[in-house]
């Protein structure tokens, strides 16, 4: 366990889409560069296109925010990627089925992206601790598992659209759900 004083990361997010190549990467680079070193952020597909890169639609929109794209490659979804993994954050709510499907001991801190920036915004900032982002982390996600249910929404709130062979107008809407979510996330835990 690192002491926060060196930049070994203390706590591991996961993020999951469908084929590794648009949603979930881009929100695995978005908060990798919004949650500094003391959080790892990696990503899987449930069906992924191995191997592969980022989708060359979203490298821009990615890139326009100060994230990099540069050595990507996509992974499939396994248990041994899910169970070391401190929140997992999935892209739709079938693929939060799939992550507690493979390993139902992450049910706890599995949810959608969306749904967790949301459920952040209803824990209180004086609940989390002062410390490293990634105690801050670790500290809300029980906190924000807490909030669900009192608020009842509709299942497209909590799902970010799959751009995936649409036109650039699908991939600037997928952003654009997924982008305020990473945001919210960034401003409540790195501050």
């Amino acid at each position: 366990m690192s002491t926060g004083t060196d930049l070994e990361p203390e706590f591991s997010v996961l993020t999951v889409c469908t084929g590794n190549i648009c949603r979930s990467p881009a929100v695995e680079r978005l908060l990798a560069a919004s949650l500094g070193p003391t959080v790892s952020v990696g990503s899987a597909g449930t069906q992924a296109m191995v191997g592969q890169p980022v989708s060359p639609p979203m490298v821009p929109l990615v890139e326009a925010e100060g994230a990099s794209t540069a050595g990507f490659a996509a992974r499939q979804l396994t248990e041994q990627l899910i169970r070391p993994a401190g929140l997992v954050l999935a892209m739709t709510r079938a693929h939060r089925g799939a992550v507690v499907e493979i390993w139902p001991g992450a049910v706890r801190r599995t949810f959608t992206l969306r749904e967790f920036a949301r459920l952040l915004e209803g824990v209180d900032p004086a609940a989390l601790p002062t410390g490293s982002v990634a105690e801050r982390l670790r500290a809300a996600i029980p906190l924000a598992a807490g909030q669900r249910g009192r608020v009842k929404v509709a299942p497209a709130d909590d799902d970010v659209i799959d751009p995936y062979r649409r036109g650039d107008e699908t991939y600037a809407q997928s952003f654009a759900q997924l982008l305020p979510a990473v945001q919210t996330i960034a401003r409540i835990i790195a501050g």
